[in-house]
């Protein structure tokens, strides 16, 4: 399998998900899911299949990244669906998924064979694996920040608060478990858990921050507007942990996460 393949797999992959998001407000709840998860494995497909010719996980460059962001988008909202119902869900999770395919498809990566050692750890897979689909739920909780704070009628905003809530519970859940795997395989490489290295300091941050919202909500369940806000800025943290420790040039100088 190679990348010249991938419009293969990505362009029915997407149209099936652009399907089960037509169905979903439709209120068709089987076909939804079920067009949804077709396209899932429509596009597993060619991720098993890069992963084979590779002779590697496809998580090392910008381009593998998105790979995986664009399918963990529409797993996550399928889940967030069959659990919550939230019918708008499965048409944002795939017009984001859309905009990282086309990435893909439009400025292609190369790729090779080899890996650093570093990278080797059987703690590697999970940990980026976990935090993509992490950065995918959380994603959708700041969409819908967004939309309360700018398109939502003041009333009607503590109502919905809910929605956000749970999905910075379940984002914020597997964001904990992307940075415990990743401890383990700091230990299992570099002999220590935490080095305070650029993008570890800004996933403290990052986590912290859905932290703060989170204890905000308990202590301040009226505050809502500044909740709100809190997300948006959490989220800001999160992009700064992605990839914006790759513009900082102390970061390029020491940081054991730029590769």
């Amino acid at each position: 399998m190679t990348w010249d393949l991938f419009a293969w797999f990505a362009i029915p992959a997407v149209s099936l998900w652009a399907a089960g998001a037509f169905f979903a407000w439709k209120d068709r709840r089987t076909l939804a899911a079920g067009l949804t998860i077709l396209g899932l494995l429509v596009y597993a497909a060619f991720i098993t299949g890069l992963w084979l010719s590779l002779e590697r996980p496809p998580l090392r460059t910008q381009g593998e990244t998105r790979l995986w962001y664009s399918f963990f988008l529409p797993l996550s909202g399928i889940v967030v669906y069959s659990r919550w119902r939230y019918k708008w869900i499965l048409s944002f999770t795939t017009f984001l998924a859309l905009v990282f395919i086309c990435v893909n498809l439009f400025k292609p990566e190369i790729h090779n064979k080899t890996l650093m050692p570093a990278l080797m750890s059987p703690w590697f897979a999970p940990h980026v694996i976990v935090y993509m689909l992490s950065y995918a739920i959380l994603g959708a909780a700041t969409l819908m920040a967004i939309y309360l704070l700018f398109f939502r009628r003041e009333k009607r905003v503590g109502e919905e608060m809910a929605m956000t809530d749970n999905l910075v519970y379940v984002g914020m859940t597997f964001l904990t478990f992307g940075m415990l795997f990743g401890s383990l395989w700091a230990k299992e490489v570099w002999g220590t858990y935490w080095g305070w290295d650029p993008k570890e300091t800004w996933a403290a941050i990052t986590w912290l921050s859905y932290l703060l919202y989170m204890h905000f909500r308990r202590v301040r369940p009226q505050g809502h507007r500044t909740a709100l806000w809190l997300l948006i800025f959490a989220y800001l943290c999160l992009q700064m942990c992605w990839w914006g420790i790759n513009y900082l040039q102390s970061a390029r100088a020491t940081s054991i996460h730029v590769y």
